[in-house]
């Protein structure tokens, strides 16, 4: 077959792709989801539930990207060694926050709304969601399936940790992120 032919073929095929990979992340998001609450529910000492969440976090959660784009531009000049404290770190902090967010048992009534192609590898899942009488809008970003923002009320969880990082990165490099960083992970829950 020629170019000619193919073509036509190639591109009728292309929104079948993006729906399918739509439709992939919204059912990724959902088993993430459950997966979480599962755990949750099971994990009555709350201070155990950040280390029980985390394995299910770290298989739909890209930590690594999240973090270097809470850095910002800054993240070029870390070592790798430095890379891997401050994403170590990061995750810490935002497992222990989000898992502080959780009453075992009690579970939030969430609408997942139509998912949104972004391009290549790139999904908006929008949801809506009510826990303990409060109303959210919350977005999971998804790339290449995995969770790489949570924009919830519009604001962005990697853009209000960059704006803190940022700074820090400009008072005194990739020391002072990992510095900022730790002291935010030893502070008490």
């Amino acid at each position: 077959m020629t170019l000619r032919y193919l073509l036509p073929l190639l591109l009728a095929a292309a929104p079948l792709a993006v729906s399918a990979q739509v439709a992939e992340a919204q059912t990724r998001l959902k088993t993430a989801v459950t997966e979480v609450l599962a755990v949750a529910d099971r994990t009555a000492n709350r201070g155990a539930l950040p280390e029980k969440l985390r394995p299910v976090l770290q298989k739909y959660v890209n930590f690594d990207t999240m973090t270097k784009r809470a850095v910002g531009p800054g993240w070029k000049q870390f070592t790798s060694a430095q890379q891997q404290e401050a994403s170590k770190l990061f995750s810490t902090l935002i497992i222990r926050s989000y898992s502080g967010k959780f009453t075992p048992g009690e579970h939030p009534d969430i609408t997942y709304k139509p998912a949104v192609s972004l391009g290549a590898d790139r999904v908006d899942v929008p949801t809506s969601m009510v826990y303990k009488g409060s109303h959210y809008t919350v977005v999971y970003r998804m790339e290449q399936m995995h969770i790489t923002d949570v924009v919830i009320e519009g604001v962005s969880l990697v853009a209000n940790y960059r704006s803190q990082l940022d700074a820090q990165y400009k008072k005194g490099g990739a020391t002072a992120v990992i510095s900022s960083l730790t002291q935010s992970v030893s502070r008490p829950q």
